[in-house]
């Protein structure tokens, strides 16, 4: 049984996680790191090829080259979101090679990944480390994977590789365009998917590096997003994957009418709140109800001729179109959520791309994300508290990733605009199934039914105050949605096994994910 002890927020979480110490949540900006950063083992250049080129024919023999044994870390990246062919190739090799015991640590797994429950089941993959969408997720739920998940933050994913908390024996890097020394780019070739931030820490501190690709040209491959004297060798397959698929179902505009009043509603709000003026910065999420709030922004902004001095992406076709009418200077992209994204980094001077470690690593010297005048993200449930959800559903599934989310929460303004309920049951609870954001953090709830402001920002209590804005006591709200919806949700049945950890920003453990019925 896995000893569970009560955090700083009154959850209990574990002690020990796959046979390492973790350190419970100790509040807000409580834990303070010792140490130094990890440092990846020294090669020598005498050990590479004179003439540069590092190509091997194939990803089997790569991960021979590499050494894979069982137990290995192999480590991954997810900027081909649900398009991502190498992740499956990768394992499928490793199976072929009869390792076992392999942890996967992706920054993010996709549906697209629901193959690799084969490989979780017969024991090639022992458990994953990293935001599990889908499939992956309710197979963790259900308590089937052998070793505990752990979910990490954006920011949170660099900062354990940083701190030496992962330590990765073998990074693959699906790379749209690189050259023989390994040299490579997301911006451009076949299966272009924008940047490749989120390979950064994995180039950087891994003992190996494998460098995969559909486009090899000539060195030098230029721009390089990852630098080949990271690199340790190149293979060459036929595609690593579908760019059109890095457009999932989440970045499209919403159609719902209670979901753009929500948004009509989130930029009113940002408005009267003083946030929207000259030089101003925000952050939104790739929700069709964040994305719709950017609509509205961008009409406000036009009409009084308002600038934007720069805008944090998840980059997508409208952000590209404020950074080209001329309504923000800077587009600092963390993730490139459609094409129109991917061309516009090409082309823009002003498209920067970025990465955890400038944007959001809580273990350096700043981050961009507390910078920002406001950020608008999504959430699966909010307590009374404010207290927010993000990877479990109502029923204790666990069918999503954190990502940036938890980074974001070091904005001047949180604010969470969300419908009051979805499928008939309540969003607003009165403690949510998962802690993934603490209540302090958040400072607006916007629904349909009226806007929630924390009585912690009793500044935005007195700069509100006489607004028509349907301003309301989040109690208020939550007891009319029960009302409608027959009564408050049904709670999960749970089981004492503990499935997932939740790591908070700073690599302290947040919360636990509890096994789903029997």
């Amino acid at each position: 049984m896995t000893k569970l002890v009560k955090n700083a927020a009154g959850r209990m979480v574990p002690t020990e996680i796959n046979g390492q110490v973790a350190v419970p949540f100790q509040g807000v900006g409580k834990y303070t790191p010792e140490g130094r950063k990890y440092g990846a083992p020294i090669r020598s250049a005498a050990d590479y090829p004179a003439d540069g080129d590092k190509t091997v024919e194939s990803i089997k023999q790569a991960l021979v080259n590499a050494g894979l044994r069982d137990g290995m870390t192999i480590s991954t990246h997810h900027h081909l979101r649900n398009g991502d062919y190498v992740a499956n190739a990768i394992f499928a090799a490793a199976a072929e090679l009869g390792v076992k015991g392999l942890r996967w640590f992706p920054s993010a797994s996709f549906p697209c990944h629901a193959g690799m429950i084969d490989l979780l089941e017969s024991g090639v993959i022992s458990h994953i480390e990293g935001s599990m969408n889908g499939p992956l997720g309710d197979f963790c739920t259900r308590g089937k994977m052998k070793g505990m998940a752990v979910l990490r933050s954006h920011g949170g994913r660099y900062q354990a590789v940083q701190d030496g908390e992962v330590k990765i024996d073998i990074s693959v890097i699906a790379a749209p365009t690189a050259d023989a020394f390994g040299n490579a780019t997301g911006d451009r070739g076949p299966t272009a998917c924008g940047l490749l931030g989120f390979a950064l820490a994995d180039s950087e501190y891994a003992d190996h590096v494998i460098a995969v690709t559909d486009n090899l040209v000539p060195f030098p491959c230029i721009p390089w997003q990852i630098q080949g004297n990271n690199v340790d060798q190149v293979v060459v397959m036929d595609s690593i994957g579908d760019a059109s698929k890095i457009v999932s179902g989440t970045t499209q505009i919403t159609k719902s009418p209670d979901r753009l009043l929500i948004a009509e509603l989130t930029a009113r709000f940002c408005d009267e709140a003083g946030i929207v003026r000259d030089g101003f910065s925000f952050q939104a999420g790739a929700g069709g109800t964040a994305l719709s709030f950017a609509l509205f922004l961008r009409d406000m902004m036009r009409e009084r001729n308002i600038k934007a001095r720069f805008v944090r992406g998840g980059s997508t076709q409208y952000l590209v179109n404020m950074l080209e009418e001329g309504l923000t200077d800077y587009i600092l992209d963390g993730q490139t959520f459609d094409l129109e994204g991917v061309r516009s980094m090409r082309e823009n001077p002003g498209h920067q791309n970025t990465s955890p470690f400038t944007s959001y690593n809580w273990h350096g010297k700043g981050n961009f994300a507390s910078m920002l005048d406001a950020v608008v993200l999504g959430a699966t449930e909010v307590d009374v508290n404010f207290n927010a959800n993000v990877v479990t559903h109502s029923d204790g599934r666990l069918l999503h990733g954190i990502g940036g989310w938890q980074n974001c929460l070091a904005s001047k303004c949180t604010i969470l605009p969300i419908p009051s309920f979805r499928d008939r049951i309540p969003v607003l609870v009165d403690e949510v199934t998962t802690l993934c954001g603490p209540g302090e953090l958040i400072d607006v709830i916007v629904t349909e039914r009226g806007i929630a402001i924390n009585p912690l920002r009793r500044d935005l209590h007195d700069q509100l105050r006489g607004s028509s804005l349907p301003i309301r006591p989040i109690e208020e709200i939550k007891a009319e949605v029960e009302q409608i919806c027959g009564g408050a949700a049904d709670k999960p049945i749970l089981g004492d096994k503990v499935v997932a950890a939740i790591k908070w920003v700073d690599g302290t453990v947040i919360d636990s994910v509890r096994q789903v019925g029997n």
